[in-house]
């Protein structure tokens, strides 16, 4: 086979053969194939799309790339959540220690920092010490001892996406659905999951804006856990302003750690009670409880009583951080300077370009512009008003965190743009928009295929 061939067959619009993707996957995991000509197969498929027979391939082929976890010797249901990226969404270093609190097994293979959005790794390594590069057999020990365990890739593990995603963050074929599908099941499926939770957004600050695109891929990502025999279900959720009222890597960490001590803000609500839902499936698919509301119910129990904060304190000994900080969270916020951003006229917060927020938060230096840049752990953002939010000329709308004050010009300006102040306020839409599971993924996939 010849790369050159397969990118002209998918630039026309044919279908791949499993062989084919699989000569292509390899290519990528092997560095047989340039980075150019799968940067240029990256972008066909981008523009022509994937059949669900070469999504599955994709899948497939990328997931035994490399090495592979078996799950089966922790003697545990093994479940895990993923979301599909956002600004301030950190969901997993809350659901992962409720649920293994609960008894099930959570080994949650994590990414960096993607364009706009966050990365749940940048977020862990803001704790001194801590190591997201673990071999499977020491990711295996910290299961066994903790129950939970949240890493990175390893250069053997899933190796040919690790070489696709960085090509797809350099050549804006990020929003792809199938090409999404594929790389975040691969990954999930590597780590022999035998149930998953998916958080697929939508809104302004989501890969796929539109509602119709973002359930696609939700109906498209259940689809293909169920086809490996991986219990799976999507929860729709709305990422039209920020996600709780931290953004950016340490005060990310500070925020969840509020949430584990049993403190609440109400700016953090939807974080709370997203992680939760979230949580709740987690538990359901495991068998913990009979449904996903019982299971929603038994995590808030699970995270009022203390038992979560106990979990994730042991998961980062585990993993080699300093668990000092985490009592004192606000006290090891140290960035180098900070800047208030306020309200030019009084009104309501009526819109939130959430991408653009986003970017103002990696420009502050919480972001990389390339693979492999070091990020900043104080960087970020401290929101001080929701959607709707009355708003008084002057107000501070938020606080800006970075290493440089020469930072705060680009993000300054994207923020202003971003946030609408309107005479009157504005209806905010369900924090959870849909849910789709392996009984009705079908309807989805018919009515909301994008090609």
């Amino acid at each position: 086979m010849h790369p050159v061939d397969l990118i002209r067959k998918k630039r026309d619009g044919e279908e791949l053969s499993a062989e084919e993707i699989q000569f292509l996957a390899q290519g990528a995991a092997q560095g047989s194939i340039p980075e150019e000509q799968l940067a240029a197969w990256l972008m066909a498929a981008f523009l022509r799309g994937l059949s669900l027979a070469e999504v599955d391939a994709l899948t497939t082929a990328m997931r035994f790339s490399g090495e592979v976890f078996d799950s089966s010797t922790l003697g545990k249901f093994a479940v895990d959540k993923h979301s599909t990226g956002g600004v301030g969404d950190k969901t997993s270093l809350l659901v992962a220690p409720i649920a293994a609190a609960a008894g099930l097994a959570v080994p949650m293979i994590s990414g960096r920092a993607l364009g706009h959005t966050g990365g749940t790794l940048d977020k862990l390594e803001s704790i001194p010490g801590y190591r997201t590069q673990l071999s499977l057999k020491e990711m295996e020990s910290v299961l066994t001892k903790v129950g939970a365990s949240i890493v990175g890739q390893t250069q053997d593990l899933v190796p040919a996406d690790r070489v696709l995603y960085a090509l797809r963050d350099r050549t804006s074929t990020v929003e792809s659905p199938y090409l999404i599908c594929a790389s975040i099941m691969s990954k999930k499926l590597a780590a022999g999951l035998n149930g998953l939770v998916l958080d697929v957004k939508t809104g302004s600050g989501a890969f796929l804006r539109r509602k119709e695109d973002a359930l696609f891929l939700a109906a498209l990502m259940v689809e293909t856990g169920e086809r490996a025999g991986t219990h799976t279900a999507a929860l729709l959720t709305n990422m039209d302003q920020p996600l709780g009222r931290m953004a950016g890597n340490w005060i990310e960490v500070w925020e969840s750690l509020e949430l584990l001590q049993g403190k609440r803000d109400p700016l953090s609500e939807d974080l709370r009670e997203l992680s939760l839902a979230l949580a709740g499936w987690m538990l359901f698919l495991g068998g913990v409880t009979r449904t996903a509301e019982e299971g929603r119910q038994s995590a808030e129990e699970i995270l009022t009583s203390g038992e979560a904060l106990k979990v994730f304190t042991q998961m980062v000994a585990a993993h080699g951080g300093d668990t000092t900080p985490l009592g004192q969270p606000a006290q090891f916020h140290k960035p180098g300077v900070s800047k208030e951003l306020c309200a030019e006229r009084s009104g309501y917060l009526a819109h939130i370009d959430c991408t653009a927020a986003g970017w103002a938060v990696q420009r502050l230096g919480a972001g990389r512009e390339r693979a492999g840049e070091p990020v900043d752990p104080f960087a970020g953002i401290e929101w001080y008003v929701k959607l709707g939010s009355p708003i008084k000329a002057g107000q501070p709308l938020c606080t800006m965190f970075s290493g440089q004050a020469s930072r705060f010009s680009e993000p300054e300006a994207l923020l202003r743009k971003a946030l609408v102040i309107a005479d009157k306020p504005v209806e905010e839409g369900p924090l959870i928009q849909g849910i789709i599971t392996a009984e009705n993924r079908k309807e989805f996939l018919k009515t909301t295929n994008p090609s």
